[in-house]
């Protein structure tokens, strides 16, 4: 993330003000956690979890479900 941050202010080379670097910044961060909960669903299901348990039960917790 932090190469990401800084190849991006190198592209942009000059910027006007502290609330210009905050906005790239900030709009880095929500594409990235953006990636991040697409990708969740397919890196851990619960069944894939569940196959690592010794607990035949595995449940969702009452929030998740």
């Amino acid at each position: 993330m932090n190469g990401e941050i800084k190849r991006r202010t190198v592209v942009v080379g000059f910027f006007p003000d502290e609330d210009a670097i905050i906005r790239l910044v900030g709009a880095l961060l929500l594409e990235q956690n953006n990636e991040w909960a697409v990708q969740r669903g397919r890196y851990m299901t619960l069944e894939s979890v569940a196959q690592l348990s010794d607990d035949p039960a595995v449940t969702l917790p009452a929030m998740a479900a």
